[in-house]
């Protein structure tokens, strides 16, 4: 847990200086060699034995944080109140070295002791206690004045006053984790200090600690954050390296995990009441309902009062260690129901088995010493141990230290002459119920347990040899209990690797053990207060939570949501808002063809080739087929205009049947115009072809079919117009001849040689790379459409061509002959159909490649039947108007007639 002080980590050396040139440099003028560093401090515990261990507790602070002056006298200003929750974590350390001292298999034959004292959580005071312990005590320093030498051989020994420690055990924050690394040579092993930095092993090699950096806190809180899906995250640090580092470590781990942080607020201990209230503001205005607070608790305190005034209840809170253990913000009414539901990593609990029942134990009667437990039984009994002392035998193990023994310090005095009545001596803490004695929950009481094993392996691993006591022992590898190298020390604790008398493993890692927390939750009970449940652990980077039994803040078993845009349902895709973060977007429709079937997904997949996507865009199907169908409208259609005329050609041939010896029939070779109606007969039925589901033959057939019934049409049409120009040229002088060369054999020959030809072409490209059944998946849509593909297009433009060809020539020759002097000349007939015949194929080209699927084959079967039908209305409906209408002028005079 890294404590949180304006006071920079820069500043320690300033510090010692300061107080090196005050306590030795000014008395040493005086002719002093050395002085008394902890002659203002009777708060100490101590017990001897083979090798002495020290101890560094805040077990009383300061209510407010007034300026110090720690370089003029006094040196010790007024810090009375008492910490009872930390005096826990001091006994953790007594016992846990009396259950060292009766482990038959841990230093055997070293007896381990301690001296353990009060720093009063202020960084001058943790220098002098830390010196106290270095530096050794009014006996050390004595025996020093009077034989320099054995002083500098560190021969300070004896039960009436106490040699130097070789380790210390209780840097309660990182600053303090810095001072005594960087100060003294002594190693440090601390239960609280968490910073970051003290893992560097180049600038603090003989620093350690049980408690894991807070790099994995941050990173098991961001895993918190991407678990719960939470994208949208406020921020609220303290204003130092805590809290900066906090959140760069969070912000390195939620990158690109779909989690963002819509603000950062941070907070000062020397603005705390103006930052309260600005973050207060801030998480009021947000639309992030999940809060990430990296503070101390007193900080967090102020910041629940400021939300509590606006009434801000609807935010879930995420904590850190630092505060989401504390009973002072759970026990506060005027926060409870704000703070409900809190969700934080916390240092990993455990139990301490047969540690409830010596803090039970424990009495100011058996340690008249023990001037902590003799504050502890008077705030708990309201009554004084002191005028009980003579009838209890005292436990001389346990004492002050010798030089704590004067009265002239004013907590001494405050001490012994209490105004409290004399306890009955009947008091025991076996029936007490509070923080002290509540072993359920065992934190940073469990580290300074770990803290005391740790050192007493290491010790065992050092001393481990044999005749270490001996005085022929030379051995450099080999130390002796009363001359321990904190240098040699080292060596042994980077090896640590032990289980714990109830079964945990435990090693360092550098100066850093494997990270393990608790994942608790602030939870109601119903008398309305708040408890702390346990919900899940953090073992290493494994994350294992239970979270049926998470409480939220809105009393439920729901987990809340906290996001800037809602997830994009499936058929969306996310699209980011120009900027703003990455988890404020928009939904947008996925396109055609393309799906998206998850929740919040960021692109749109497209479909294989024979699939489509459905109407909501969340599932391919498989595409329909799809072809000119007889069944549907445009096909029906189609059809019946096909058919209509088949019959109207029908109708047509019988009328000129019925006719067939009047003049108007006969004229320009009936045989040609009953040909004609035959091939347009066939026309119309060709178009018949094109509908209906693509197979190989009618693929085939159907451009067989058009292609010679067209050039059958076309040819009978050029062989009348021919008939016409050779009958007009046979009417003029020396001309006669012309038509016997053109009789009705030659007529039906020439017919037969031009459709020949086109024959000849469908059976070569027929042959060769005829059209087959194709799916067209080019035309992006819901449907595969089936269709004749042209093999060759060489092919098929002979056979259009052709067909061209034939129309051009006979609409030339029309036109050429459309003036002859003739009552009724059928080459105007010609020419009109001609017309009609090429602008209907001229406009089918560009409209047959631009279509899409089946309307490909709609818009030649269009072009069929309008072609067809313009040669049978212009050829044949003024005759058969004639015919029907106008018998009177079906007679050769007439049609003869200038």
């Amino acid at each position: 847990m890294w404590h949180l002080t304006p006071w920079s980590y820069s500043s320690f050396p300033l510090l010692l200086l300061t107080v090196l040139s005050r306590q030795i440099g000014l008395e040493g003028a005086q002719g002093t060699l050395c002085s008394l560093w902890e002659k203002h401090n009777s708060r100490s515990l101590f017990q001897d034995g083979d090798v002495i261990i020290g101890g560094l507790f805040n077990l009383y602070y300061m209510p407010s944080y007034p300026e110090q002056d720690f370089t003029k006298k006094p040196y010790y200003k007024p810090c009375n109140s008492f910490e009872v929750k930390l005096l826990k974590s001091m006994y953790a350390m007594a016992f846990a070295v009396e259950e060292i001292n009766h482990n038959k298999t841990l230093l055997q034959g070293v007896k381990l002791g301690y001296r353990i004292l009060d720093s009063c959580g202020r960084y001058p005071w943790v220098l002098k206690a830390a010196l106290s312990l270095v530096g050794g005590d009014a006996h050390s320093c004595n025996s020093a004045v009077s034989n320099p030498q054995s002083a500098d051989n560190g021969q300070n020994e004896g039960n009436s006053g106490h040699q130097t420690v070789p380790l210390l055990i209780g840097a309660t924050s990182s600053t303090t984790g810095i001072i005594l690394s960087r100060t003294l040579g002594p190693l440090s092993v601390s239960y609280l200090a968490s910073c970051p930095c003290l893992s560097d092993r180049q600038k603090f090699p003989n620093f350690f600690r049980t408690i894991p950096s807070d790099v994995y806190q941050a990173r098991a809180i961001a895993q918190l954050a991407i678990r719960f899906k939470w994208a949208w995250v406020g921020a609220v640090i303290v204003n130092n390296d805590y809290g900066r580092l906090a959140l760069q470590v969070f912000q390195e781990d939620i990158k690109g995990k779909g989690v963002c942080l819509e603000f950062i607020q941070t907070v000062s201990r020397e603005t705390i009441m103006h930052d309260a209230e600005k973050s207060a503001i801030t998480i009021q205005a947000s639309t992030a309902r999940v809060i990430l607070i990296f503070c101390w608790y007193t900080d967090v305190r102020q910041i629940f009062l400021a939300l509590a005034d606006r009434n801000v209840t609807d935010r879930q809170f995420l904590a850190s260690e630092a505060w989401s253990t504390s009973d002072e913000l759970m026990q506060n009414l005027a926060v409870s129901k704000f703070s409900s539901g809190v969700v934080g990593v916390a240092i990993r609990s455990s139990t301490i088995p047969g540690f409830e029942n010596y803090l039970r134990n424990l009495n100011p009667y058996d340690r008249p010493g023990d001037v902590f437990i003799r504050e502890l039984w008077e705030r708990e009994f309201g009554c004084s141990p002191e005028a009980t002392h003579s009838q209890k035998a005292p436990l001389s193990s346990y004492s002050s230290s010798p030089s704590n023994a004067s009265t002239s310090s004013p907590v001494n005095k405050s001490i012994k002459k209490s105004s409290l009545p004399p306890c009955n001596g009947t008091e025991s803490l076996e029936e007490v119920q509070n923080v002290f004695t509540d072993t359920s929950q065992l934190r940073e009481t469990y580290n300074v347990y770990l803290a005391v094993y740790a050192a007493a392996h290491a010790l065992h691993s050092l001393l481990s040899c044999p005749n270490r006591d001996s005085p022929m022992n030379n051995s450099s590898t080999c130390s002796s209990a009363k001359h321990i190298k904190p240098r040699e020390l080292l060596q042994h604790f980077n090896k640590v690797n032990i289980s714990t008398p109830h079964g945990e493993r435990f090693y360092f890692q550098g100066a850093d053990i494997p990270p393990k927390y608790d994942l608790v939750n602030w939870q109601k009970t119903p008398e309305g207060s708040l408890k702390l449940v346990v919900v899940g652990q953090v073992d290493e980077f494994d994350v294992q939570l239970n979270e049926s039994v998470i409480q939220w803040n809105t009393g439920s078993n729901e987990v809340p949501v906290s996001v800037c845009s809602k997830s994009c349902p499936p058929g969306t895709r996310k699209a980011n808002r120009k900027g703003e973060p990455v988890c404020c977007f928009d939904c947008i429709p996925c396109g055609e063809g393309k799906i998206s079937n998850i929740t919040g997904s960021l692109h749109c997949q497209r479909c294989p080739s024979e699939f489509w996507s459905n109407t909501e865009q969340t599932v391919c199907i498989r595409r329909k087929t799809d072809f000119l169908s007889f069944n549907e409208t445009l096909g029906i259609t189609l059809t019946t205009v096909a058919v209509s005329g088949v019959i109207v050609t029908t109708v047509v041939f019988v009328v000129f049947l019925y006719n067939r010896r009047t003049p108007m029939v006969r004229a320009n070779n009936s045989e040609l115009s009953f040909l004609l109606l035959l091939s347009l007969k066939l026309c119309f039925l060709c178009s018949l072809v094109f509908i209906g589901r693509p197979s190989v033959w009618s693929c085939r057939f159907q451009q067989a079919a058009f292609g010679i019934s067209f050039v059958l049409s076309v040819s009978c049409l050029l062989v009348k117009t021919m008939v016409v120009l050779a009958a007009f040229r046979s009417a003029r002088p020396g001309a006669a001849a012309l038509m016997k060369w053109f009789g009705p054999g030659l007529q039906r020959g020439s017919v037969c040689l031009f459709t020949s030809v086109q024959i000849i072409i469908c059976i070569i490209w027929l042959s060769i790379s005829p059209p087959v059944p194709h799916r067209d998946l080019g035309i992006q849509g819901s449907k595969v459409t089936l269709k004749c593909a042209m093999a060759s297009v060489v092919g098929f433009s002979l056979v259009l061509g052709y067909i061209g060809l034939l129309a051009c020539s006979c609409l030339l020759l029309a036109f050429l002959a459309r003036k002859l002097p003739d009552n009724f000349n059928e080459a105007k007939l010609i020419t009109f159909s001609m017309l009609i015949f090429c602008a209907v194929w001229v406009a089918f080209v560009p409209a047959y490649v631009s279509s899409p699927g089946k309307y490909v084959v709609a818009v030649e079967i269009f072009a069929i039947l309008a072609s067809s039908y313009g040669l049978l209305f212009c050829i044949f409906a003024p005759k058969c108007f004639i015919i029907i209408l106008r018998p009177e002028k079906n007679t050769k005079k007439h049609l003869m007639a200038r």
